[in-house]
């Protein structure tokens, strides 16, 4: 694992942005590409058929992303993130492309898991672009509006996906891509800066290889029983033991792996054990309630692809709101434990009563059903992560935190794939018991929402209610799943929250368990940042600093020392009037600070160049250790029993402060007063 990367060079706040804006948008896209296909299934199913493989045009997206986060943020360690962010999208324009020109359901599951390759990539690295391209003291608004992005997109992703499917075709949820990606690999040429860690990463390719095959020969088990063959067949049976075979190597190759994706000794932390299970079981519900919920809609209550986009909006509010609200409740307490366990009843609940749906159901019960659903997955979604980080050693910050992101991703995988299988299941005997009952329906009209609703509700009302008994049945029989998961979040333990983590609770993108890098040190950087931006709100930081590093500079000279060391990593002259035209302030405010630096000897002016003078630099220095003496004091709760574990804190920690002192971590303090 990187303990390092190459230092950014200082850019202009117009560059910061643009850069921001270019992640934002691969991170929109990649997010949006997992909900917006939920209201088109209907009508891709009454074109393509196969309504049996419906399941899989999520799945193969959501399980080619699982993977494809983890290799991605290793192969840009590599060869470079701006490089792996260009070849995501690339990829994912490709997926894009096939999948609206799709003429069958192979070639679309096959479209939409290489659209899943693109969307990891592309994820993984815009958390790691944040960390390389924005200065450190900015960082924590960037990944917070960042994880805002994420957010959002799962709320408008169905809705948007009705209105490409009713007004114009199904095909453009995926052709919208391709010219917006296009206009992102172009932004990304000119905008991204190239660099690559100073340590080569070690990729465990055995391991991410073991655990693809062997999940994907699960699901394909899971996906394949009792609709494609037999549960008791020969195939079902083979793969049921090809995935416990190659799950068994995975671990035995994670055991003797050097660098392994998913350690298995974080299976020894119960917090880790029990969070992990818990975000796998929150995958499974919201996912699988996401890609059937626009089904039963438009089957059942008739509504358009739009509306009943529109209409899952009732379970998006739900989690958002529990989840922001358990965010600050444990910002401001540091106690999470019951969340957990309230939002697994309250999911089950929301399960059972959406079991219960039928045509006469009104509007209002129904987005009750799944405003409550969203409430509990809101309120176990948001504290998975952080209890994890405030857990495991540093050395295994990255992977443990990507490992519980990882397993949320399979969960919303399996979720599918079983919500599938159980409404092809339940589905079939019931659609032709329905179709038994009545005459002169065009075989169009089963598969066909916008055909059904067309059509004399008293005559088709044997097939609406075979459509609700089958989703009725799905959600009935995931209601186990949530309970399960009730009993295990009582073993979830209750430990001090570090102060970072307390700070970055209420944060969008940890709310909605976006997929975060794999790399420590971004991931320590992240507390940094969330650390510095809660402090600044308290005032400035600049007196903390030198009283920190023992000085006895006034705080208006430091700054003036520092504006001069960033000014002189330009490789530009340094000059006072461009300093005052930089921070838009009369020379006249500047020059007496100035003036009594130069008297005490801190600085050189010839013919209005500025530079250090040996003394300036030794002080520049001092203000360094006072920054590592500073963040030592605040993320003392990140101290660890295991010298090695807290030998590379400390390296981290040294790292880090320099950064914030190169990249001009207090250049927005208070100006220096007139004298």
């Amino acid at each position: 694992m990187s303990e390092a990367v190459a230092d950014p060079e200082v850019m202009s706040k117009t560059k910061v942005n643009l850069i921001f804006a270019t992640v934002a948008l691969g991170m929109f896209m990649a997010a949006l590409d997992q909900t917006i296909v939920s209201s088109a299934l209907p009508s891709i199913v009454a074109d393509l058929g196969s309504a049996g493989h419906m399941a899989w045009v999520v799945t193969s997206y959501l399980l080619a992303e699982a993977v494809a986060t983890v290799l991605a943020g290793k192969l840009g360690d590599l060869f470079g993130r701006k490089l792996m962010f260009q070849l995501s999208a690339i990829i994912f324009i490709t997926g894009s492309a096939l999948a609206g020109l799709a003429g069958d359901m192979v070639i679309l599951i096959l479209a939409r898991g290489i659209q899943g390759i693109g969307a990891g990539g592309l994820m993984v690295t815009s958390m790691a672009l944040i960390a390389d391209a924005i200065p450190l003291r900015e960082r924590g608004k960037y990944q917070g509006a960042l994880g805002g992005v994420f957010g959002i997109t799962t709320v408008i992703g169905p809705t948007l996906g009705g209105l490409f499917t009713d007004h114009a075709s199904w095909r453009w949820c995926f052709y919208v891509n391709v010219p917006v990606a296009i206009l992102m690999v172009l932004l990304a040429a000119r905008t991204l800066p190239h660099l690559r860690t100073k340590a080569k990463p070690i990729i465990d390719y055995l391991g991410i290889g073991l655990v693809a095959l062997g999940v994907s020969a699960l699901i394909l088990g899971l996906e394949f029983g009792g609709n494609e063959y037999p549960w008791l067949s020969w195939q079902i049976i083979g793969l049921f033991i090809a995935a416990a075979l190659l799950l068994t190597a995975f671990v035995f190759a994670e055991n003797r792996a050097k660098e392994p994706m998913l350690p298995m000794r974080l299976f020894s932390s119960r917090v880790f054990t029990v969070s992990s299970i818990l975000s796998f079981i929150v995958g499974f519900a919201m996912l699988g309630s996401m890609t059937y919920l626009p089904a039963y809609l438009q089957y059942v209550d008739g509504d358009s692809a739009t509306i009943s986009g529109l209409r899952t909006l009732p379970m998006v509010v739900g989690l958002f709101i529990t989840s922001i609200f358990s965010g600050q409740v444990v910002g401001r307490t540091g106690q999470y434990r019951y969340f957990p366990i309230a939002g697994m009843a309250v999911m089950a609940v929301g399960l059972a009563l959406m079991s219960t749906m039928g045509h006469d159901t009104s509007i209002w019960l129904e987005s009750l059903y799944m405003f409550i659903l969203g409430a509990g997955l809101g309120l176990s979604m948001q504290v998975l992560t952080i209890v994890v980080q405030n857990t495991v050693p540093y050395s295994d910050l990255g992977t443990a935190t990507s490992g519980v992101t990882f397993f949320r991703t399979l969960g919303s995988s399996f979720g599918t794939a079983v919500f599938g299988t159980l409404y092809n299941n339940k589905s079939e005997p019931e659609l032709k018991a329905a179709m038994a009952k009545v005459h002169g329906i065009p075989p169009q009209a089963v598969t066909d929402p916008k055909t059904l609703r067309n059509l004399p509700v008293d005559q088709v009302r044997p097939i609406i209610d075979a459509y609700a008994t089958s989703i009725d049945y799905v959600f009935r029989w995931v209601v186990p799943v949530a309970l399960v998961g009730f009993v295990i979040a009582w073993f979830l333990p209750q430990v001090k929250l570090r102060d970072s983590a307390r700070h970055g609770a209420s944060d969008m993108g940890e709310g909605f368990s976006m997929p975060d890098s794999h790399d420590r040190v971004v991931q320590l950087e992240r507390a940094v940042a969330t650390t510095v931006r809660k402090a600044r709100a308290h005032g400035p930081i600049t007196s903390q600093l030198i009283a920190a590093a023992h000085s006895d500079l006034t705080p208006d000279t430091a700054w003036v020392l520092a504006q001069v060391y960033l000014e002189s990593k330009t490789g530009q002259p340094v000059t006072m009037r461009g300093i005052a035209y930089r921070h838009m302030v009369p020379v006249e405010v500047l020059s007496p600070v100035f003036q009594r630096a130069v008297e005490r000897g801190l600085l050189t002016d010839k013919a209005g160049d500025l530079a250090l003078t040996k003394e300036g630099k030794q002080e520049v220095d001092v203000l360094r250790v006072g920054w590592r003496r500073w963040l030592g004091e605040r993320l003392d709760d990140w101290n660890s029993n295991n010298p090695k574990d807290r030998e590379l804190l400390d390296q981290a920690l040294t790292n880090i402060a320099a950064k914030l002192l190169d990249q001009g971590a207090d250049t927005d303090e208070p100006m220096p007063a007139r004298s």
